[in-house]
């Protein structure tokens, strides 16, 4: 399989540069697997696709206001980072720009001193380790001094951070959220538990590979990044009642996707379990776990659109793709949304 076979054509405009005003007035289209047919709808008409005893799968990871502009304490040099993960106390793993002015020792100020960040260990591809030095609550800290680490496709200001976590997050560690979620509200989560659904949670901490480019022609070749990934006992009885009464698993996000494909795939069951994944899901894949998945529209050439389209096709995909263009959808992480059906 080439690269080139998961390319589409998108106008730049149709990238989704701002969330629009109300979460769930996104359009959404509708693909049915087997058929090819598409169906044009808006996001609240997805409580039509479920029914009594079907369960809906979220991802309550939480992504932190951890992008960061301080300077460096000795030369006042411009440097940004970006807090990936919580190591061990106060110490911190970041994606570091420009990291080649930063070395051990290093102490960076953020906001007059407010936050200090001294350099304790330098890794490859930027990555650096920190030990932060601050008076107070880190999280209040982020708040004032920090924003949203918005994919590089987005250029405008988001002027609303908290409209860059979906209204369930929960758990702090993603460096992206797990977008095809932006579109629930709270309310209209209310109406799928007045429908007798399920909501069950698990949790995948996004990391910055989701936005790396697939380098190598053929995709075979493609190192995947890896995961973070928890399911509890509460989710794991539910989905596997739900299995066991033959009713739908309908996953919210590729995130949702690749945690409950990995248990399944790991344990042959659902199961209270935690881990890391760098499963990698592409055309000839046998899904194990859902059968309904509800997504954003994803960048051509990705890892994400080889995903949707081993679940409805690639031909089918690039279809639904051409005809997104056509109608004018908004794409990516602020954009519209689509629901894969298996009937």
């Amino acid at each position: 399989m080439q690269l080139e076979d998961f390319d589409y054509d998108l106008p730049q405009e149709l990238i989704a540069q701002v969330p629009l005003e109300k979460r769930d007035t996104s359009r959404l289209m509708v693909l049915d697997k087997n058929t090819g047919e598409v169906e044009h709808k808006h996001f609240t008409d997805i409580l039509d696709y479920m029914e009594e005893g079907d369960t809906l799968v979220l991802n309550d990871t939480k992504v932190l206001p951890a992008r960061l502009i301080g300077v460096k304490e000795d030369t006042g040099a411009v440097i940004e980072v970006l807090l990936l993960k919580d190591i061990e106390g106060a110490t911190w793993e970041c994606l570091t720009k420009p990291a080649k002015r930063v070395h051990v020792g290093t102490v960076i100020s953020f906001g007059d001193g407010k936050l200090k960040a001294k350099c304790v260990f330098e890794g490859e591809d930027g990555i650096r380790k920190y030990d932060l030095i601050y008076d107070g609550i880190l999280l209040e800290i982020l708040d004032e001094l920090g924003t949203m680490p918005l994919p590089p496709y987005i250029h405008e200001k988001l002027e609303d951070q908290t409209r860059y976590n979906t209204v369930y997050a929960k758990n702090i560690g993603s460096s992206a959220a797990p977008t095809a979620g932006l579109h629930f509200t709270k309310e209209l989560l209310e109406k799928v538990k007045m429908k007798k659904v399920n909501i069950a949670y698990v949790t995948l901490h996004v990391g910055l590979g989701t936005f790396r480019p697939v380098m190598e022609d053929n995709i075979l070749e493609h190192k995947m990044h890896t995961e973070y990934y928890e399911m509890s006992k509460e989710t794991a009885d539910i989905l596997t009642k739900t299995k066991e009464n033959h009713k739908k698993i309908i996953a919210v996000g590729t995130t949702s996707v690749r945690t409950l494909e990995t248990i399944m795939t790991k344990y042959g069951e659902f199961k209270e379990c935690c881990g890391n994944t760098d499963i990698f899901i592409y055309p000839g894949y046998q899904f194990k776990a859902i059968n309904y998945l509800i997504t954003n529209f994803h960048l051509p050439k990705s890892t994400l659109i080889m995903l949707i389209s081993a679940l409805a096709g690639r031909e089918k995909v690039l279809n639904a793709y051409k005809i997104a263009v056509e109608e004018k959808y908004r794409f990516f992480s602020f954009g519209d949304a689509m629901i894969i059906l298996d009937d």
